[in-house]
């Protein structure tokens, strides 16, 4: 039995070119293959790649041989919520209808591997849905070779930080650490531009780092970090944010990135640097523990929106992005610095040593040894009165001493 050879595909470069030279945008795609956006937004990137009856449609539309009749295609949602209110679920993303629960998930795609953390695995369900994109408002534009790295990181940032943010308080609960990490990733980004530039995702190499700063667990020893922040004002949103920070760092952002920013499933399980059937056991458990404490969000559509607003509710600002190329630039001068300093101090500490330490080599000397039979010598002690008299008239004497004492006769 021989296996039917794929059809060919393009480089991911070429696929997007040839989608652009149509007019047709990634929604208009997705629409016609019956695929989401983030699926043909990762095709593009070369992060995955159609298979089966996929592939060939994705070809035949690309070559020109299907036509698709382009539409306005409708911006994407703030990721997890606008600031100025919730986030409605996207019209170019919709939500196939849930698989009754009878059915199970294609091996393949979802089957779930022991995980230590939450102990035996349940039953498994229908396969996850992807929700409406929540990623940054509208889909990033490639950047002009003319622009300055200053302008090319400041595109990035006002694209992905106000969205950033409200993940990151998704994960984390607290607000000032949230805009912390956000500003720490993208500093560090700006320290690795070249790379940062050349990278494939730009937007999902600072979401990876930011996250992965906000869940480590070093910040638990800081002094600040000890006492909670006031929760959401809402009573339902106070509910949901305490269901999800109850839930382990790594299934809390696996339930994030699937649900709420809207990645598929193979790069929710890159991201987080999981298999993806060990990404789908994590997404099943979480799931799971939101819709036992909280039923009405067992639907991935409305859990979606529900993170949205929670998101949104709490108006979460990002700092302006010369300030925070600025900041990265004040830190990687003060390093620089401080290693200058240690460097010259080492140096310092070295000469010196060199200086001062021998040149050749000086035998020890012998330890003493005790001499037996030789009385100690023993110190005059101070003089009386009448002997500093003796003293004195003796030295008063002639050189040749007193007169002799003749004997009397008796």
């Amino acid at each position: 039995m021989t296996r039917t050879p794929e059809t060919p595909l393009p480089s991911p470069k070429e696929c997007r070119r040839l989608r652009e030279a149509q007019s047709l945008s990634q929604a208009d795609v997705a629409a016609a293959l019956g695929v989401t956006r983030a699926t043909v937004r990762s095709w593009e990137n070369g992060r995955t790649t159609p298979r089966g009856t996929n592939r060939d449609a994705y070809v035949r539309l690309l070559t020109g041989a299907q036509k698709v009749t382009p539409h306005q295609e409708h911006p994407a949602p703030a990721l997890v919520g606008a600031a100025t209110g919730p986030v409605q679920a996207s019209p170019d993303r919709a939500e196939p209808a849930p698989e009754p629960p009878s059915e199970t998930p294609p091996a393949s795609e979802l089957a779930p591997e022991p995980d230590p953390e939450l102990g035996p695995d349940p039953a498994p369900g229908p396969e996850p849905e992807l929700g409406s994109e929540l990623s940054p408002e509208a889909e990033p534009e490639p950047l002009s070779p003319s622009l300055t790295p200053d302008q090319a990181f400041d595109a990035l940032y006002a694209f992905c930080a106000p969205a950033l943010v409200r993940q990151t308080y998704l994960l984390t609960g607290r607000r000032e650490l949230a805009r912390e990490s956000v500003e720490c990733a993208f500093q560090l980004a700006w320290y690795r531009w070249p790379e940062v530039a050349m990278d494939r995702d730009p937007a999902g190499w600072v979401r990876a780092t930011a996250h992965e700063f906000a869940l480590s667990p070093w910040h638990r020893l800081r002094p600040r970090h000890r006492n909670p922040e006031p929760p959401p004002a809402a009573p339902a949103d106070r509910a949901l944010l305490d269901v999800l920070l109850q839930l382990p760092p790594v299934y809390r952002r696996t339930l994030l990135l699937y649900d709420g920013v809207g990645l598929d499933l193979p790069e929710t399980a890159a991201e987080t640097e999981a298999s993806t059937p060990a990404a789908a056991n994590r997404l099943l458990h979480a799931r799971e523990a939101v819709a036992t404490r909280l039923p009405e969000l067992a639907e991935p559509k409305e859990l979606h929106r529900r993170l949205a607003e929670v998101a949104s509710a709490e108006r979460l600002h990002a700092a302006k992005p010369t300030t925070v190329r600025w900041g990265g630039e004040q830190r990687a001068r003060h390093w620089t610095r401080a290693a200058i300093a240690f460097t010259v101090v080492l140096i310092g500490a070295t000469t010196l040593t060199l200086r001062t330490a021998p040149d050749h080599y000086e035998p020890p000397l012998a330890p003493g040894a005790t001499v037996h039979g030789v009385p100690p010598r023993v110190a005059p002690g101070p003089l009386s009165a009448e002997q500093l008299a003796l003293r004195a008239k003796l030295k008063g004497e002639t050189v040749s001493g007193p007169e002799r004492l003749v004997p009397e006769a008796g």
